[in-house]
């Protein structure tokens, strides 16, 4: 968690964090891709929200 610009408290997944072990999937994965699509899907929706709230 940490606060924004504006001083709200905000947060992220873990998984997009090093605070977690190894992702299971990433290292199963290996060369095939870097990140999840589910977590694509979501970081997608955190970005429109982000942009929504400044008017974009």
């Amino acid at each position: 968690m940490f606060y924004d610009a504006e001083g709200r408290l905000r947060s992220l997944l873990a998984s997009w964090t090093d605070v977690a072990g190894p992702d299971v999937f990433i290292q199963v994965a290996a060369c095939g891709s870097f990140v999840r699509p589910d977590d694509l899907a979501t970081l997608a929706a955190l970005i429109a929200q982000i942009e929504r709230s400044h008017g974009g």
